[in-house]
């Protein structure tokens, strides 16, 4: 839902022309030369069509997703040469569903390979799937017990065609994390036991690990959208989103007066408040109560009291007072204050801020080239 702008409280630019040029640099560090892109939960909130559409005339082929519903949605967005792959895997029972939408699904567990093989017998077809292995994540893939077996047994794939092997790291994010090159080795020894073919187990912090790491594929999310990839470095990555909210009114609290909830902000001298229209309904994140900061043009206003969940409220005494009127826009995410700066802030990562950002928002997306 995109609301009129005149009736919005809030509106959120999506640059795509930033995301692509997110993907190209990406892109351009992959030692093969070729990446996906995530586009899981909606693109991260921003919006899984126009930012896979964006991608795929900048030249992207490969596009993950986590759910088969997701899948099902973009894939008839996509020219048929998009290749559309569901992580979590089928529910049992939905393989012919994957099958009739075009997707390709990672086969996660024996479970999944059989059910797919089954498939595969079934309609004579040989049909494509991602194999992935737990190399140290405990979360999903085949286990080290699990690929025992199959290796034992020659027809484990009969009728599946590995696409790629994949695995996912833990800690690519920290690069000195001995997590990171403990699952290179597991990874490697686990593709020597697979069908042979091309592999993929970098996401976006894993591109910047090096070329160990990079195989036949990369899988960025995040830093696709603006987020950090290596936490404490420069980030090399375009400012994506804006986020502006509308000044509903203001007012003059006295000393001693609080505002909002509980009343915990209590003014400590007379101060001019306004009152912006955003709050924990639109995912403006609760934990930003006292701790957030609006911005209007390059002076930072506090946000004073509790989020709740329609409104905040800013401080504003710093502005004179013809600046700040009703409908007048303040900058909640901007370049000057991106979405990592926001997420310390509420103690969180990027990935929460962007995945939470709600659907009241007049959405305007900026065209790539």
């Amino acid at each position: 839902m995109s609301l009129n702008s005149l009736n919005a409280g809030a509106w959120l630019s999506i640059d795509l022309a930033a995301i692509c040029d997110n993907w190209r640099l990406l892109k351009s560090m992959v030692a093969s030369g070729n990446s996906a892109a995530v586009v899981k939960a909606n693109a991260y909130g921003l919006g899984a069509r126009p930012v896979a559409a964006a991608l795929y005339c900048a030249g992207c082929r490969h596009f993950f997703v986590a759910h088969l519903a997701e899948g099902m949605d973009l894939r008839p967005t996509l020219p048929a040469d998009a290749v559309v792959v569901v992580m979590h895997g089928l529910p049992p029972g939905a393989e012919p569903e994957c099958l009739a939408n075009g997707l390709v699904p990672v086969l996660n567990s024996s479970q999944q390979i059989a059910a797919w093989r089954q498939l595969a017998h079934s309609t004579g077809q040989t049909l494509a799937a991602v194999v992935q292995v737990d190399s140290g994540m405990a979360r999903l893939g085949l286990s080290a017990s699990e690929l025992a077996q199959l290796s034992q047994d020659a027809t484990a794939f009969q009728g599946i065609r590995v696409s790629h092997v994949m695995s996912h790291l833990a800690c690519a994010d920290e690069p000195q994390h001995p997590a990171n090159r403990q699952q290179l080795a597991r990874f490697e020894a686990a593709r020597r036991v697979l069908p042979a073919a091309p592999a993929t187990l970098a996401n976006s912090s894993g591109i910047f690990l090096g070329a160990d790491y990079h195989f036949d594929l990369a899988r960025p999310g995040a830093a696709l959208y603006g987020v950090a990839p290596v936490p404490g470095r420069p980030n090399p990555m375009k400012a994506v989103v804006r986020l502006q909210a509308k000044v509903i009114q203001t007012r003059t609290v006295r000393a001693g007066e609080g505002v909002g909830y509980s009343f915990s902000w209590v003014a400590p001298t007379d101060s001019r408040i306004a009152t912006v229209s955003v709050g924990y309904a639109d995912g403006y994140l609760r934990s930003l109560s006292g701790r957030g900061v609006a911005w209007l043009g390059e002076q930072a206003l506090p946000l004073v009291g509790r989020v709740s969940m329609d409104t905040i409220t800013v401080d504003v005494s710093a502005l004179p007072e013809y600046a700040i009127q009703p409908g007048t826009l303040l900058d909640l995410i901007a370049p000057q204050y991106t979405v990592d700066a926001v997420a310390e802030r509420a103690g969180t990562i990027g990935y929460e801020v962007l995945t939470s950002l709600g659907e009241r928002y007049h959405r305007t997306y900026l065209p790539a080239d």
